[in-house]
């Protein structure tokens, strides 16, 4: 059974899904999960079926997988997409599974895919049939399941993770389906040289669907006469990167080149800038981000660094695309290459969480101003003493925060850039409070 809607007359076959390996000897790729004694090893040898959920980039594998799994363990296969199933396909696959086993003793594979697409009663639906054996579940997704899928679903299901296919994989692949006469594929495509079928696997991303469908296009375009450099720039220049706005690659690459600029690796930090840039992400959130690292990681060690953020950001809002991409190049590099720290960060999370935890607590009659007659009465700014009047612009012994608030030291500059002056500064006035405030006179 397959959730698959029958073909219509005529209608062709895409070769990535003529080409899907039909025996696990076959498998290409994914050898940390399939190689010998690897974890899916035994499940792939039709032994030990269980319930899984695979997650991964688009085309390495996991329906295949999920396939293979099914056919060795000569289970039915149900295959629903998430993405147009329900809860009524799913009480439609039980039935058939009971079917299936009270007929003829098989076991029943349901496989999900895009399971992250299910919401929390969606999941719950099939879970008692998991937990009865009646089905054995295998996911598939390529969002992160600890973020996706509900607790309960995770607990039985064991989660696998699949890497991006090498070059090498797509190579052999390609090289798979072009040798096997009976996927049908032309001599146009036969006819690719070894430099010619490296190249569209490199442009493939690692992705062997992807890599398959630009096979079957170059196919095309050859029709009986070879493939030309041309014909194969042609169908590369159509390759899309995989980088999903809102998913899992979008933020592991924010996060890498937020982690370069942090860690001061300006090449790396532009690598990652260039891939995402090349992925198709807004260069506008790129300079969003970049704002936050120089609040963030930079702070007061180098305050050039938010100026130049803003002004990569100006930059690039009045030549737009690709010439203002320069400016926030010439930011990341300057953020990366910047003294660092993050003693702003840090302070100003702990005085949040003190502002949090101790309520509302009154501001000192002598920090609060006195506009009216009425409130000088009630001793609104008595005896504020006014900084401009003090030595060094600087009132030794008092104290700004609530009186019910030991004074706290949230701010802790890093002896680094500025940060190392604004230190020194900070000390000898904190020392002369504390002199101040013990009576002791010789710190002035």
């Amino acid at each position: 059974m397959s959730a698959d809607a029958p073909l219509a007359a005529g209608h062709r076959v895409p070769l990535a899904e003529r080409a899907r390996p039909r025996i696990a000897a076959a498998f290409i790729g994914q050898a940390h999960l399939v190689g010998p004694g690897r974890p899916l090893a035994a499940m792939l040898a039709g032994k030990a079926l269980q319930s899984l959920i695979l997650w991964g980039p688009p085309g390495t594998g996991k329906t295949t997988l999920a396939r293979l799994m099914a056919t060795v363990s000569e289970a039915e296969f149900i295959s629903l997409s998430a993405v147009m199933a329900g809860v009524k396909d799913v009480r439609a696959a039980v039935e058939h599974a009971r079917s299936a086993w009270s007929a003829h003793g098989r076991p029943t594979v349901l496989f999900l895919d895009e399971v992250h697409r299910f919401n929390k009663a969606q999941q719950d639906a099939f879970l008692p049939y998991v937990e009865d054996g009646t089905l054995t579940f295998i996911g598939a997704t390529t969002e992160n399941p600890s973020f996706a899928l509900n607790n309960a679903l995770l607990s039985r299901a064991k989660t696998y993770v699949l890497k991006s296919l090498t070059e090498g994989d797509i190579k052999a692949i390609l090289e798979a389906a072009i040798a096997d006469d009976s996927l049908g594929v032309g001599s146009a495509a036969a006819s690719l040289t070894q430099a010619q079928l490296a190249h569209l696997a490199a442009a493939a991303d690692g992705d062997a669907r992807q890599a398959l469908n630009m096979l079957e296009l170059l196919d095309q375009l050859g029709g009986s006469s070879t493939v030309s450099d041309e014909n194969l720039q042609d169908v590369i220049t159509g390759a899309v990167r995989r980088f999903d706005r809102g998913g899992d690659a979008f933020y592991d690459q924010i996060s890498a080149l937020h982690k370069a600029v942090r860690g001061s690796d300006p090449d790396a930090a532009l690598y990652w800038f260039h891939r995402m840039l090349d992925g198709g992400c807004d260069p506008l959130y790129i300079a969003r981000r970049l704002l936050r690292m120089a609040s963030e990681d930079i702070g007061n060690a180098d305050p050039r660094a938010l100026r130049l953020a803003l002004d990569a950001w100006d930059v690039f809002h009045r030549l737009g695309s690709p010439e203002g991409e320069l400016a926030l190049a010439q930011a990341v590099v300057f953020l990366a290459c910047a003294a660092k720290s993050n003693a702003v960060y840090r302070a100003s999370a702990a005085a949040r969480q003190d502002a949090e935890q101790h309520g509302s607590l009154d501001v000192p009659l002598r920090l609060r101003n006195a506009p009216t007659r009425l409130m000088a009465d009630l001793n609104y700014g008595k005896d504020y003493r006014y900084a401009h009047d003090e030595p060094d612009a600087f009132v030794a012994g008092e104290s700004y925060f609530p009186d019910e608030l030991e004074p706290r030291h949230y701010y802790k500059p890093v002896d680094r850039g500025l940060e190392l002056r604004i230190g020194e500064k900070l000390r000898d006035l904190r020392a002369r409070t504390a002199a101040a405030q013990s009576g002791d006179n010789t710190a002035d």
